[in-house]
């Protein structure tokens, strides 16, 4: 019998309807994981990346709303400990950014809207997940490079990443009595539908070698399947770094 990583663990995982977040859903359905996802507003990627999970033989349950609302929250984390007979996997990896080369025409809902969906949203169902893992269990959070080096264009979104991060070592301390880890992933530049829709970014040819081109969302997914496993036993209030070779301090 193959031997899978996540056999029959259960996960929940914000932003799978494209990008890392899709990746990360496949490699996880793959190593025998079933999978609950959020994602916003996008019904046609939501309902392929679902159609692939269970293509694979995984269990999968798709939620469409806002992650700002503690209520939606609550109703998914129930729904998906009830569907799937628990939550043993958190992925908070939703997230928006509004470029603007200039402080002054920073629009106040962008603001507010980049802040909702990266940092508290992330924390609302953080809350409402926690009490359903146990010892063993893991939260695995979406940050960025950008929360260490900064980004002209994205002031916002990068200080939302930067308290992802602080987010991140935090709750590992508060959870590390119950024997839960808390980790986070930092991507550099990835090719993804966000930064194609927000930069115009185009996928680059992925022949390149790691260090000259913007990553796969699968080899930023490897990443999360490693925080995700016994593995990284030892690993609490840490970030990794898929960046190819950018140096960061944390």
């Amino acid at each position: 019998m193959e031997n899978l990583q996540l056999n029959n663990q259960n996960v929940l995982i914000t932003g799978a309807d494209s990008g890392i977040g899709k990746a990360v859903a496949l490699l996880f359905a793959r190593e025998g994981a079933n999978i609950a996802f959020v994602h916003y507003n996008d019904d046609e990627d939501a309902a392929k990346t679902k159609s692939e999970i269970l293509e694979i033989g995984r269990k999968s349950i798709v939620f469409k709303g806002d992650i700002n609302d503690s209520e939606f929250c609550k109703n998914v984390v129930e729904k998906t400990a009830s569907e799937l007979g628990g939550i043993d996997i958190l992925i908070n990896n939703a997230g928006t950014q509004f470029p603007e080369e200039n402080i002054t025409n920073l629009k106040e809902e962008n603001i507010r809207k980049t802040f909702n969906s990266n940092i508290i949203g992330m924390i609302l169902l953080t809350k409402a997940a926690f009490p359903y893992l146990k010892e063993g269990s893991s939260i695995i959070n979406t940050t960025s490079a950008v929360a260490y080096l900064g980004h002209e264009e994205l002031l916002d979104y990068s200080a939302t990443k930067g308290a992802i991060v602080s987010f991140t070592r935090s709750l590992a301390l508060q959870a590390k009595p119950k024997g839960i880890r808390v980790n986070a992933v930092a991507p550099g530049p990835v090719a993804t539908p966000l930064t194609e829709k927000t930069f115009g970014e185009e996928e680059e040819d992925q022949n390149k070698p790691p260090l000259e081109r913007n990553a796969s969302t699968e080899e930023v997914a490897a990443s999360f399947l490693f925080l995700a496993t016994n593995a990284s036993a030892q690993i609490t209030g840490q970030v990794l770094h898929p960046n190819g070779g950018l140096i960061v301090n944390g």
